[in-house]
């Protein structure tokens, strides 16, 4: 007999954490939805008399910030991309090896990811830069890919202990 789907997930995957990094990626998609709408009018604007001034800004920002939404959710579920062609007869120890070293990775760079672009945002802010047309401050997109990178880094932490317990 198979294990239900929900028994091979790691239990923070189920759990509040789980809840709030799903619900994290689907504001990145409700953002997404934000920025094609925004192209939409930019495209059929002008030919009703409705131009749209600093569309290329806001889809710079929001494709950036909706990309990093996702971060936490394809580690935490395991969704990233795999070459599962090299393990398909890989034993279940093996997988895991190799999800442990994933995750570690994912570790590592949500780590210096996270480092670096809190310089960033103080950079962005002591500096004021802000978009050229709508003066949108730019260190305003900093402050969720930062929320982005924190979950990515717990995520990560998270499913490498359950891959090191999985290789015990």
């Amino acid at each position: 007999m198979s294990a239900k789907p929900d028994e091979t997930r790691a239990p923070i995957e189920r759990g509040a954490f789980g809840r709030l990094v799903t619900w994290w990626a689907l504001a990145g998609c409700g953002l997404l939805a934000v920025v094609v709408l925004i192209n939409v009018w930019a495209v059929v604007g002008p030919w009703i008399g409705l131009p749209f001034a600093g569309d290329f800004e806001l889809t710079e920002m929001g494709v950036a910030v909706a990309v990093f939404t996702f971060l936490p959710y394809c580690q935490l579920t395991g969704q990233n991309v795999t070459a599962d062609i090299f393990t398909a007869n890989a034993g279940r120890r093996t997988i895991a090896v190799l999800s442990a070293a994933g995750s570690l990775v994912a570790l590592l760079f949500a780590a210096l990811l996270l480092w670096r672009m809190w310089f960033g945002l103080l950079d962005q802010k002591a500096y004021d830069y802000a978009t050229t047309i709508l003066q949108v401050p730019i260190w305003w997109a900093y402050v969720p890919i930062l929320v982005s990178l924190v979950m990515l880094l717990v995520a990560a932490v998270e499913t490498l202990r359950h891959e090191l317990a999985e290789v015990r």
